[in-house]
């Protein structure tokens, strides 16, 4: 049975984001899949990577959880907000300190490139934005999405990293905004 994670990245936890991943949760588990969350929000952590890599920062309890969820789970399934063409500093912040040397890859002596440590799973970016996808993608050359998904995802071995859109949000009638979740809600019965 496919073991899914949902980490919902935005701050607000009444925000559009947040309902749905839980949408996405819901039709999930209805489906059969074993299923956990994150919500970012609710989790005790100092966003701030303060030395780099240059020295091991302790861990704070949310996030050891959150490293076990991790390799728990088949299925990884990001939800956030479109800001600034990337990510809120919640969920960068939650990246940093978590997809740390030694959990997520590890620097090998001989070679440039790292080892993967997170192979055999897959991804979902679940992104909700201002703008229209179009723009975001072609115009701006979706830079969010090359950083999670190039940058972090598939540098630790996770792959394929899928990658859902959904705006414009902001002002959008409700015909639109219950498209976005029944878009949502077949991604998680799905589980893709």
């Amino acid at each position: 049975m496919k073991k899914i994670l949902v980490i919902q990245g935005h701050p607000n936890p009444k925000s559009l984001c947040a309902h749905l991943a839980e949408t996405y949760q819901a039709k999930a588990k209805q489906s059969g899949y074993e299923i956990q969350q994150l919500n970012l929000p609710e989790l005790k952590f100092d966003l701030s990577l303060h030395l780099g890599y240059t020295d091991q920062q302790k861990l704070e309890p949310d996030l050891v959880t959150a490293q076990q969820a991790i390799l728990w789970a088949d299925h990884l399934v990001f939800v956030f907000p479109n800001w600034w063409t990337s990510m809120p500093a919640l969920l960068k912040g939650f990246i940093d300190r978590v997809f740390l040397p030694g959990f997520a890859f590890q620097y090998q002596e001989k070679s440039p490139l790292p080892k993967k440590l997170l192979k055999n799973k897959s991804a979902r970016l679940i992104i909700t934005m201002d703008s229209p996808a179009w723009y975001y993608n072609y115009l701006m050359k979706a830079p969010g999405v090359n950083l999670l998904k190039r940058g972090t995802l598939e540098f630790c071995g996770i792959k394929p990293v899928k990658v859902t859109t959904l705006g414009p949000v902001r002002k959008a009638p409700v015909e639109k905004l219950n498209k976005f979740i029944e878009k949502v809600k077949h991604l998680g019965t799905s589980g893709s």
